[in-house]
């Protein structure tokens, strides 16, 4: 017997405790899958799925995954029986003594496509999660539709690991393209929305990584999300909507999408890849829109060394300084491609140019084309020209271009406090000041002598209260008495 099948069992051949108790988990989230059958309750379902991550941990440490997986089928299979299920049921289903039902052979199934993907059995995992999503489409059962959504997840995992990978045109990702549209199509037929969200996501994570960006945005401009998504999803959602944007120049939306995939974001170390992911493109985003991110991102603790090559792309940004821009990018091109970055980070040189025309403009009243070029690293004075000009016109300085002679000259900043701006900042302020204090005093306003009205009223109704009661007791009051002379 090998070390591994001692670590596995007993003197008595009894299980020890880490493969035993992660049959036992796996049989419990079985459970919890019949009761939401029973009950026709997904919430029980979406329980069973949060445990996935626990157990794939499990079964990684265990070693054999196959051989639990394997164990509980037999014992759940042979403790099954007719008495277990609603006879409607069985009927319904048509299931054998001693199957299993739909939703818990998916469950397995599911964490048959864990043990594929962390063996990096990628190829027998693309086969068998095609054949998975055929079966599934054969159900039209609302208690499906979260396990078929985690199905559809880890079907495109597995093909974007075939090779040859994407953004190759001739990339396995193409073919399940079909795929996908089928079960968006079905999805939103069926009102399935936990599906439906899964595959836009995973649509746009497809197009995204051939670089198919027109598609990705027909998507998204064709279907609508489902409001009732599970936060994951949308955080999921926004981020691909996020970087969608930024390809287009549209950097204010996306700083818009990338802000909530960021908030929306697990805090859970589990998550830590995806905000990571998120505060990345954030963070080349805000460069491009001209700011500078708080320093504060970088010294957070899941981020320190993630974004330590954005921590230099910011500085370099802010000081201008264009030779170590072009340094940085090359240096860290790798990174910046696996992060899907780096032509981001390209169109930076821009900013980091007219960045550095500003602070000459502030350091100099007037300096050569020549001395621009050799400061900023420009290749010719006409291009410092021209780019001069193009901070001029951008209202980035206030400053004049001498043609003939070759310099750009600062003008001067004039008086501020001669002009009529300093007086009418100062008045919006007084007024939104003004504006505060009104709404305190309305919000403090009440009725004088409120409470003591209250009060008055409550004990006068106690009072009557027990005059009545007294009536009652005396035989005052008769209930044959009425109103009856009313009729």
């Amino acid at each position: 017997m090998s070390h591994d099948d001692e670590m596995q069992v007993d003197s008595d051949g009894q299980e020890v405790n880490g493969v035993r108790d992660v049959k036992e988990d796996i049989i419990s989230n079985l459970n919890t899958i019949q009761s939401a059958v029973q009950q026709f309750d997904v919430r029980f379902i979406l329980r069973a799925l949060r445990g996935i991550s626990f157990i794939r941990k499990q079964l990684t440490k265990s070693g054999n995954g196959q051989d639990v997986l394997n164990a509980v089928r037999e014992s759940r299979s042979s403790t099954s029986n007719d008495s277990a299920k609603p006879a409607a049921l069985l009927k319904k289903l048509k299931l054998e003594p001693g199957s299993l039902l739909p939703e818990e052979e998916v469950y397995l199934a599911i964490l048959q496509q864990v043990i594929y993907f962390d063996g990096k059995q990628f190829e027998a995992g693309a086969k068998f999660s095609i054949e998975l999503v055929d079966k599934i489409r054969a159900f039209n059962r609302r208690t499906l539709d979260p396990l078929g959504a985690r199905v559809y997840f880890y079907l495109q995992l597995f093909y974007e690991n075939l090779t040859p990978h994407p953004p190759s045109r001739q990339s396995p990702v193409f073919d399940i393209r079909e795929k996908l549209l089928v079960a968006l199509r079905s999805a939103v037929l069926r009102k399935d929305q936990e599906t439906q969200a899964a595959t836009i996501v995973l649509l746009l994570r497809n197009y995204i990584s051939t670089a198919d960006i027109t598609q990705a945005d027909l998507l998204v401009e064709h279907n609508q999300f489902p409001l009732t998504a599970s936060n994951n999803q949308v955080a999921r959602y926004l981020y691909y909507l996020g970087r969608i944007r930024a390809i287009q120049l549209s950097y204010s939306d996306a700083h818009q999408h990338l802000t909530g995939a960021t908030r929306k974001a697990p805090t859970s170390g589990v998550a830590a890849g995806f905000y990571q992911a998120s505060m990345k493109l954030l963070v080349v985003v805000e460069l491009l829109m001209g700011d500078i991110p708080d320093r504060a991102i970088f010294r957070q603790p899941k981020l320190e060394r993630a974004l330590e090559p954005y921590f230099k792309l910011v500085q370099a940004v802010r000081g201008g300084d264009l030779q170590s821009f072009s340094t940085i990018v090359t240096d860290y091109a790798d990174i910046f491609r696996r992060d899907g970055t780096y032509t981001l980070a390209r169109r930076l040189r821009q900013n980091v140019i007219r960045t550095g025309v500003r602070m000459l403009s502030l350091a100099y009243s007037r300096i050569s084309l020549r001395d621009i070029c050799i400061r900023l690293g420009i290749e010719s004075e006409q291009s410092a020209e021209y780019i001069v000009a193009k901070a001029i016109r951008d209202g980035v300085i206030e400053a004049s271009i001498n043609h003939e002679k070759g310099y750009m000259e600062t003008k001067r900043a004039g008086d501020i406090y001669a002009t009529r701006e300093p007086a009418e900042a100062f008045h919006e302020r007084i007024q939104a000041c003004l504006g505060l204090h009104d709404e305190c005093v309305k919000a403090m306003r009440f009725p004088m002598n409120q409470h003591k009205l209250e009060l008055k009223n409550a004990q006068e109704a106690r009072e009557r209260e027990r005059e009545l009661a007294k009536e009652v007791e005396e035989g005052g009051y008769d209930e044959d008495d009425g109103g009856m002379d009313e009729y």
